[in-house]
């Protein structure tokens, strides 16, 4: 029997992967507990479409975090304290 797996299965798979179960193991267990549902051709398909989306989404969010990244790269932070004799702060630095 072929599911697709909603969340991740221990020793079977991780969300969205089509594994082949025993039938008993596959109608009794993981699709009554909401972990699988069947794999269709139709549910491929929509399940190719989402991992799709889901890559487009996640590099979208990984270019934004590159450019934040690059824009702090650039950014210079001063802090300035009362110092002993030495390098030593004392006090604590607050505000």
């Amino acid at each position: 029997m072929e599911l697709i797996l909603r969340e991740d299965v221990q020793n079977l798979g991780f969300k969205d992967d089509i594994v082949n179960v025993k039938n008993g193991y596959g109608r009794n267990y993981l699709i009554p507990q909401g972990l699988a549902a069947m794999a269709t051709s139709s549910a491929k398909k929509v399940l190719a479409e989402n991992l799709k989306q889901r890559a487009h989404k996640e590099k979208k969010v990984v270019a934004e975090a590159n450019k934040l990244a690059e824009a702090l790269k650039q950014l210079e932070i001063k802090l300035t304290a009362k110092t002993a004799g030495g390098d030593k702060l004392f006090g604590s630095i607050s505000n």
